[in-house]
């Protein structure tokens, strides 16, 4: 079961791409994507439509925050190639660990499956879907929760 809408976000801290401890910063929406891996074609192709589109999330005030089994060092490879202007946090160890705690984590894949959360600036999921392996999310759809938020 991932995580209500309405209840609190379950808190975290990972490590970003560059080795830095990472938490949602309170007081500001967070859009919290989860993806499978690092270097695949969906994934590669949602996380470049996020980026491409970061301004209109950073002028919503909102945080964008990107979740994976990857390592800190292949994060931090994919991350310096593709530019990636938010941070790709690894939940590598304990494996799954934060996906579990929002109910996204696939025991037979090992990985996230693809599922995202819109968390309010109080800490409150407002928000949540989950889409299949093969099955890229739509941005248009977060910046409308995001703004029917803000």
């Amino acid at each position: 079961m991932t995580a209500p809408v309405g209840a609190p976000a379950p808190d975290f801290t990972l490590q970003d791409q560059y080795g830095q401890d990472t938490s949602p910063v309170s007081g500001r929406p967070v859009l919290l994507v989860f993806y499978p891996l690092a270097f695949s074609g969906v994934c590669s192709g949602e996380l470049a439509e996020l980026s491409a589109r970061h301004p209109e999330f950073a002028d919503l005030g909102a945080e964008v925050m990107a979740v994976s089994v990857d390592s800190v060092f292949a994060l931090r490879t994919w991350s310096d190639r593709e530019g990636f202007p938010f941070p790709l946090l690894s939940d590598f160890w304990p494996h799954g660990g934060v996906a579990r705690a929002y109910g996204v984590f696939d025991p037979e894949r090992g990985t996230a499956r693809r599922g995202t959360f819109l968390i309010d600036a109080g800490g409150v999921v407002r928000w949540s879907i989950v889409t299949g392996f093969s099955e890229p999310r739509d941005v248009d759809e977060y910046l409308r929760q995001l703004r029917e938020l803000v």
